[in-house]
């Protein structure tokens, strides 16, 4: 079903809030490609976010905040057979767009994304990187920061993305892999490791699992978004 797919337009959907340090550099690994587009969708930034996009003559569309919801309405706005989802602190490698739809041509594949690598050194980073890559390629459980892609076709089957207030990643690989597999590019992007350096590494690494497990045993997104917000799994 994905053979036709080796000149595919690639529709580049990057949700952003408050992004001004970081989107110029994503918005320049976009370039060069072939037959892409860039569609930033603000979720009502209050720094130079949009000005600096819209210098780089990139489209930017505004949205509702909440990741889930502005990528559904890049989505609505895309043009492209191929979607990808780029988080504005993560920077793509170059020949990204051949290594999609490459990927995407593989037999029973519906989606992708990345190898992660993290913008640190230390060896707690390595390690959250080893972590990330092996669950991604043996468990097909890729995370948003490694820029998931995925046919527009495909996208629109599966119901857009889950508008969760948290998870709606791990919500989306787990509708798709029902329906085919998950090809990981071993080629890595690169990603802020501010949210590793905020918390620390391994409290940041506790926090997500206690997250996913929390999920699984039927907590409420919101609740565990109120958990985040009312920061109960701060250190005493």
């Amino acid at each position: 079903m994905n053979q036709n797919l080796g000149a595919a337009t690639i529709s580049i959907i990057i949700p952003t809030l408050n992004e001004a340090a970081n989107i110029k550099d994503t918005l320049a690994t976009t370039q060069p490609s072939t037959n892409t587009e860039v569609i930033v969708v603000d979720g009502g930034s209050q720094d130079d976010t949009v000005a600096i996009a819209q210098s780089l003559g990139v489209k930017v569309i505004s949205s509702s905040l909440g990741r889930a919801v502005q990528i559904n309405a890049g989505a609505v706005a895309a043009n492209g057979e191929i979607l990808l989802f780029l988080h504005a602190d993560t920077r793509l490698p170059p020949g990204f767009d051949a290594m999609i739809r490459t990927a995407l041509q593989q037999s029973r594949t519906v989606a992708g994304a990345f190898n992660l690598r993290i913008d640190a050194s230390g060896w707690g980073i390595r390690l959250v990187e080893w972590g990330v890559n092996w669950r991604s390629h043996f468990l097909q459980m890729p995370y948003g920061d490694q820029a998931i892609f995925i046919t527009k076709e495909v996208f629109q089957q599966i119901g857009s993305f889950p508008e969760l207030p948290i998870m709606e990643d791990f919500e989306l690989i787990r509708r798709l892999k029902s329906n085919g597999r998950i090809a990981i590019i071993t080629e890595p992007v690169v990603t802020s490791a501010r949210r590793w350096l905020r918390k620390g590494i391994f409290q940041t690494t506790l926090i997500n699992q206690i997250v996913i497990v929390a999920y699984l045993l039927g907590v409420s997104p919101e609740r565990i978004r109120s958990w985040y917000r009312q920061e109960k799994f701060r250190k005493n």
